[in-house]
């Protein structure tokens, strides 16, 4: 009965996606995590982590390394995102963020915009690191520019580039050998979600999870400290079904992708071969053009 009552509660928080988008923040808000992973992703070796400045800006994570003459480590303006779906769009929203980080480091730093010597400027480098259900390569760089609606050869005055690093559990194992926090953060949303398709509630799931990775030395020192919130933080956030059905989409969607491309290939086949005909049936006749994929060797999961 009392599971009852929790489960009707938490279904009012349908956004599954915001426990790993606030579990990331909150493992990397500290200090020594953050600079593991900053060195993990420049192949670098800083090891004071009290020179790191950690700022949050909307949600995303901005930092800074303090040097002899306080500037950015190796001229550079870092900014990390977590996020829990693919979304095309961030370098739209890094753009939004770094120009209100320009317009904070210009005022910090008295530089004169309008006078006729250049202002020097850290380079910006923006991160977004991808933890969703949909399959993505290890890397992909996504552009402001991708997002315009004019494709003519000239150069956009404006770009902004976002490097995506998948962080599932078995992507970018090079990166998550050189930052352990990242790779216990991996495999503990990984757990988590095993144990929720197999256990009958959330609630059991988690602690199936919690308990199993604390005895792997998996975040065991973040999850005896923070245990509760990090429950309560899942259980508030959490929707089964919408996480089962967001699933299913996501292989309705490979699915239809994976079916244009066969389909596409079918095409090419048939117009190579000028079997105009057979081109127009299949458009028409769905088991016909089953039939043809298997003549071309062409044999998607429907036909098999």
């Amino acid at each position: 009965m009392e599971k009852q009552k929790k489960k009707s509660r938490h279904s009012k928080h349908p956004h599954n996606r915001q426990y790993k988008d606030r579990l990331w923040r909150m493992i990397f808000n500290n200090k020594e995590d953050l600079l593991q992973l900053y060195n993990a992703i420049n192949h670098t070796d800083y090891q004071n982590p009290d020179d790191l400045e950690v700022n949050t800006l909307e949600d995303v994570l901005y930092l800074s390394m303090k040097n002899d003459v306080s500037f950015l480590v190796g001229g550079t303006m870092n900014l990390y995102e977590h996020q829990s779906t693919f979304n095309p769009n961030m370098p739209l929203r890094g753009v939004f963020y770094f120009s209100r980080l320009y317009e904070g480091y210009v005022a910090d730093n008295n530089l004169m915009i309008y006078h006729e010597k250049s202002v020097r400027l850290p380079k910006p480098k923006y991160i977004v690191f991808y933890n969703g259900t949909k399959n993505q390569p290890d890397s992909m760089e996504l552009k402001l520019s991708d997002c315009f609606e004019n494709t003519d050869n000239e150069a956009p005055c404006l770009e902004c580039t976002a490097t995506m690093l998948n962080i599932n559990y078995g992507h970018n194992q090079e990166l998550m050998k050189h930052c352990r926090r990242l790779e216990e953060y991996s495999i503990f949303v990984q757990c988590v979600r095993e144990y929720i398709q197999s256990e009958p509630s959330v609630e059991d799931a988690l602690e199936k999870a919690i308990d199993t990775c604390i005895h792997q030395d998996v975040l065991a020192d973040f999850l005896k400290k923070h245990r509760a919130e990090v429950t309560n933080m899942i259980l508030t956030t959490y929707d089964k079904d919408l996480y089962e059905k967001t699933l299913k989409e996501d292989a309705r969607e490979e699915g239809r992708k994976e079916g244009m491309e066969y389909l596409n290939q079918l095409n090419k086949y048939l117009l190579k071969s000028k079997r105009y005909n057979d081109l127009e049936r299949a458009t028409e006749d769905i088991e016909y053009q089953k039939k043809l994929l298997k003549e071309f060797g062409i044999e998607s999961n429907d036909t098999k």
